[in-house]
């Protein structure tokens, strides 16, 4: 992963003076909510519902277990003893004092970390795939790309106060696995006829409020030219983006109604003063990145013959077997796993983690992962270079931590934003929701048969749950001052990206698990042979679920 140099310690360290004095003038009465307002956005703090939350970039999701080991010891000391993992691959503190904000700043950078540019109008942390670098599928490792974007787009001048926040995500796999088209820029690594690498670009994609699936406008972009086209695009967005209503600020309002076709003529247009400039990217520059995301010192070991001894363990321990098949990767090193810790047991919020988890995290990345972490999309942590011989060890002592509900990508696997037990902006609580659900489908058996299945809720229609790409989306709704839910399906975040469709009418909280196990009930009579939901519902479409949901009762 990247080190900082003394270049980057210094910055990060003079950012954390700097805002120590903005909030200092602030509770002195000097600096008005409204001068604070952008200040503490680009330093990733927002007021909450009951408290202030402190967003903690983890840029690409990747972590050191130094650095999680200091967001444990954070979580102890200046929060309640948690913190929580984003969808955006981010870390996030829900209750911070704000006087004490400043401290955990500078405590941060103590091991190169900081919370710049996770919230306000600018270019936001740049995410990728969790499996970035060791996939099987893998065309190129997209993490030296995300890289030279960071450093691009943190500071930018130019780019610092946007019509609206700006999200940015690189895969490098065949399988997207970093929800690229639901980006506001969303970059495909691909290889020309040559063999040279290069990246489709996809513009406009979005969820929130108009929720929009990008859209191609260069098949085929030669990386050296990769910060120069994104600076052609952020300058068109820039200058034509509307600043006159924020719910229509978003790149992707501009796409639609020009058309990605005049969108990309704009671009081309503004691309040709660029093309060739100083930003251009040359061969040392990317190889000096890729140098900070070398393989680990992995052994020569027989992948056949590690198969074969964990197929023998498997055999005689059932639960082991389960966690194996669902929580456990292929790696494109023989003999080595990626092995997905679930941060989803029953009747714990989605991504929550405690520090006493966190400082175990970071035990098991040094004995059996390179001392590697990393957050997922989907609320989880990935150790992913595991030695295959070791994943039974492995097992035995990550299960009294509460990593081992094998559940990963399942139903119960589900990504939950905070919703309005926290956030002020959401119309209705997702936890109760997520809990519902998990202790209604706690069969493991019953969750395998329905396989591959994404399900994700979100409080308010700002889409922090990702609600409109779940297989299954739920989206908290308020009537009258009264929480309802409101089903979507068929969306999915993967390189078929689609959005869900709404079922019908809302329904009251304690309704939502009879709702979803309805839904499911249609699945299951409907599937041919091995299809997914999203096949299912693809082929057969909304009506005969909505016929069960809303059929009275005779």
């Amino acid at each position: 992963m990247y080190q900082y140099d003394a270049i980057d310690q210094q910055i990060v360290q003079q950012r954390v003076a700097q805002f120590r004095d903005q909030t200092r003038r602030y509770l002195d009465g000097d600096i008005t909510d409204q001068e604070f307002l952008p200040l503490r956005l680009q330093n990733g703090l927002y007021i909450q519902r009951l408290a202030p939350m402190l967003r903690i970039a983890v840029p690409y999701g990747m972590l050191s277990s130094t650095q999680v080991r200091k967001l444990a010891h954070i979580a102890r000391t200046y929060d309640k003893g948690y913190a929580h993992v984003t969808t955006r691959q981010n870390i996030q503190l829900n209750w911070p004092n704000l006087e004490e904000v400043p401290d955990i700043l500078a405590e941060l950078a103590e091991v190169q970390m900081h919370a710049i540019q996770t919230s306000g109008n600018c270019i936001r942390n740049v995410t990728s795939d969790q499996f970035a670098g060791i996939a099987p599928d893998e065309i190129e490792d997209p993490r030296p790309w995300c890289e030279i974007i960071r450093q691009w787009s943190t500071f930018h001048p130019e780019f610092a106060f946007l019509p609206r926040k700006f999200k940015i995500a690189v895969s490098g796999s065949e399988q997207d696995r970093a929800a690229i088209q639901v980006h506001d820029i969303g970059l495909q690594i691909v290889k020309n006829a040559e063999g040279e690498t290069g990246f489709r670009v996809y513009v406009g994609g979005g969820l929130g409020r108009t929720p929009i699936i990008g859209s191609v406008i260069r098949e085929f972009l030669p990386w050296p030219h990769l910060l120069t086209y994104l600076e052609a695009i952020l300058r068109v967005y820039n200058r034509f983006g509307r600043r006159d209503n924020k719910f229509k600020a978003r790149i992707k309002i501009i796409v639609k109604a020009w058309t990605p076709e005049v969108f990309a003529e704009k671009v081309e247009a503004e691309w040709l003063h660029l093309k060739d400039s100083p930003t251009t990217l040359t061969p040392e520059e990317v190889a000096r990145n890729k140098r900070f995301f070398t393989a680990p010192a992995y052994k020569a070991l027989d992948g056949a013959a590690e198969d074969r001894a964990l197929a023998d363990i498997a055999a005689g321990n059932v639960a082991f077997a389960k966690w194996l098949t669902r929580n456990v990767m292929p790696h494109r090193v023989p003999g080595y796993g990626a092995v997905t810790l679930s941060l989803k047991p029953t009747g714990v919020a989605p991504g929550d983690v405690t520090a006493d988890q966190m400082d175990a995290i970071a035990a098991l990345a040094d004995k059996y992962s390179f001392a590697e972490i990393r957050c997922t999309h989907s609320q989880n942590i990935v150790l992913a270079d595991v030695e295959k011989s070791r994943l039974f060890e492995f097992w035995q002592e990550a299960k009294p931590l509460g990593f081992t509900t094998p559940n990963i990508g399942t139903l119960t696997d589900l990504i939950c934003c905070p919703g309005g037990d926290f956030c002020s902006l959401a119309n209705a609580k997702s936890i109760p929701v997520a809990e519902a659900i998990q202790r209604r489908f706690d069969d493991l058996d019953y969750l395998y048969d329905l396989g591959d299945l994404s399900l994700n809720i979100s409080g308010c229609m700002n889409a922090c749950g990702h609600h409109h790409v779940g297989n299954i989306g739920i989206l908290g709704v308020d009537k009258k001052g009264e929480e309802f839910y409101q089903i979507q399906l068929g969306g999915s975040s993967d390189h078929h990206a689609s959005l869900g469709d709404v079922l019908g009418p809302s329904f009251y909280q304690d309704e939502v698990a009879d709702v979803v196990e309805k839904i499911l009930a249609v699945y299951v009579e409907n599937r041919q042979g091995d299809e997914q939901f999203i096949d299912t519902y693809a082929r057969i479409g909304l009506t005969p679920f909505k016929e069960r949901v809303y059929a009275k009762a005779h």
